[in-house]
Order: C-alpha cells, then structure tokens, then sequence
C-alpha cells in the first residue's frame, strides 16, 4: 500500500482545529500534531491555550509533540515586530512563533505541508488575510500553511498546486459565528463540541495591565515572574517592590511554592487570611505596610493589632499590625 503523506497541525484543543484534523484525514493524510505552551497560557487549568489537549490529540486518534515557547516568548513580548492588540497580546508575532515551531516538526518528520483551524475573519488582529500571510513570511512557510476551515477564500497554497489537496475539498467559513463549525462536527460525529481553544491570558485587559506593569520595572522578567501575574491580588509599592496577596487556600499554596530566596512571606499568626509575599529589592522597607495589607484581607479583627509571622528563606520572625483602610492602599492597587 502507498505510504499515506503526513501533515503537521497545529492543536489548540478547539473546535477548529479539531475540524482541520479530521478534514484532513477524511482526504487519506496521516495528521501529527504539535502543540503550543507559552508562559501566559496553560494546559492544565481549562481557561487557556490547549485546555484537555492531551485528550484531544488521543481522541483524534494523532501523535502529539508539546513545544513550550518560554524565554524566547518573553523576549519577544518586550518588543514585538507587529505590536499588541487591544490588550498586550502579540497576536501576529505569537502565531509566528507556533507556525516556527510547527515547521520544526514538519522537517523532522517529511510532512507536506502545516494546518491550523484559523478562521478567515474570526480573529481581528491575526486573521484577516494580510495578518494571515504575514504570518507565513514570517514563520519561513509561505505557500505551505493550509487553513482547512477558510482555505477555499484565500489565495491557493503549494499542496493545491501541487494537487494534494482540492479546492473542492476545502472550506469557506468566514467570520465570528459557529453555526458552520457546529453543523461540521455533527457530521464528524463530535460530541459536546468545545469552543474556541487557543484563549491567551494577554488578551483579558486586568492581566495585561499587569503584565504592562512588570515590563515596566523588569528588565528581564522571568516564567516564575510571569506566573505569580495569575494569581493573588497585586500591589506596586515602588519600582522596586511590589506586593501580592493570595484569595484563597490554592492561591495561597501556590504563592508559598513560587517565594524566592528574596521574597518575603507574610501569614497572620492567629487568624484565618491569605499568605502574601513582597517582591523586590527593597522589600524590606515595606513589611509593615505589606502586613497591614495582608490583615485586611483576613480575619483578623479591624481596630486592634494582630501577630503576622515572616518568613524569609529559612528566618522566621514576626510583625505586629493593624488592618490596613481601604483609602491607605487603593491607590497602589494593579
């Protein structure tokens, strides 16, 4: 039997790029899938790029190579060649990025051609036609990335000159609505379709600000910088120091695992509240005020002072505060 040509897609855990999995197996190609971590996305906690991914990938029956985007992404992030969109998300630079990594891939392993479930229109920043084939330039693949989906409306590709794929065989979905993809995944036999996979935490407006707000006084921000960002409630003392305070008991535990040697870690001693943890240089200078803070998100009662333990590395000592007013902190409120 002939050796059916593989192809490489790029997996969100989606809906449509489910759907260009399965179109392009309907057409005989052996699919493999790469998919894409970078530090303001996670596989694991269901709000961000690939949520499930591992399931899907078995469940379309696909081999699955995870590639994690870090350092470099973050370099990237100071000073993307195609700028942000409405939040600080590099769209166009990003996909880049993942067609790079996908092409990698590719090479290793002789497939034809890349496809990704991207939407002609669905998008704003990154799929509209000229962001799409920027993307292609950029990423070293123009002519050889395939959009299942859309690929009927958009200009043809090598694999449709070469006759891989057919015209005829492509889609013509543009836009936002779903009512396309759901009747597709009918017909593909999906259960319980998910929606648009892909989510990137720099697209929600709070989390850029913060992010804004550590690129500001970080140089070179690190992953453990990038995922303290997710949790707590942050605070900016000065361009040195900043503060964040846990909302609940996972947030606190995560909190305790992220603390560097440097970092102080404030928990009142007789009451039920949150760990916090100050960041910086001068963290130091900022116990007292980052203690009062601390309480006043707790238990502890509001007019008389309270016992919080310190930890810093290994030292231990303790701070006596009062909660501090909402008036008195507001302001350094990220």
């Amino acid at each position: 039997m002939e050796e059916k040509k593989k192809v490489v897609a790029l997996l969100s855990g989606g809906l449509d790029s489910r759907l260009a999995v399965k179109m392009m197996q309907n057409q005989g190609f052996e699919v493999e899938a790469v998919a894409i971590k970078t530090p303001f996305c996670d596989f694991d906690c269901g709000r961000g790029c690939g949520f499930e991914i591992r399931e899907t990938a078995d469940t379309l029956g696909v081999k699955l190579k995870t590639v994690y985007l870090g350092d470099d992404y973050i370099e990237m992030l100071k000073h993307p060649k195609h700028g942000f969109g409405s939040g600080m998300n590099p769209c166009i630079d990003c996909r880049s990025m993942m067609f790079e990594a996908g092409k990698k891939h590719m090479e290793e392993i002789g497939a034809e051609f890349i496809i990704s479930g991207e939407v002609l229109g669905q998008r704003p920043m990154s799929q509209h036609a000229p962001a799409l084939k920027t993307i292609e330039k950029e990423s070293g693949l123009e002519g050889k990335i395939v959009r299942p989906l859309s690929a009927a409306l958009l200009p043809p590709t090598e694999p449709e000159l070469k006759g891989l794929i057919k015209r005829e065989d492509l889609g013509k979905i543009r836009g936002r609505s779903r009512k396309d993809q759901l009747k597709m995944a009918q017909e593909f036999g999906i259960e319980n379709p998910p929606n648009a996979g892909g989510g990137c935490l720099l697209t929600d407006p709070a989390f850029a600000i913060r992010v804004k707000d550590l690129f500001k006084y970080i140089e070179t921000p690190t992953t453990n910088d990038i995922d303290l960002l997710k949790i707590g409630r942050h605070f900016r003392f000065d361009k040195d120091a900043k503060l964040v305070v846990g909302r609940n008991k996972d947030e606190n535990e995560i909190i305790k695992a992220l603390a560097l040697d440097s970092d102080i870690l404030l928990e009142a001693k007789d009451h039920v509240g949150p760990i916090s943890l100050i960041r910086g240089k001068n963290a130091q200078d900022h116990i007292e005020f980052g203690a009062a803070i601390t309480l006043r998100y707790g238990d502890a009662p509001k007019d008389t002072p309270s016992v919080l333990t310190i930890q810093k590395n290994d030292a231990k000592s303790e701070v006596s505060a009062i909660p501090a007013l909402e008036s008195a902190y507001l302001q350094y409120r990220i």
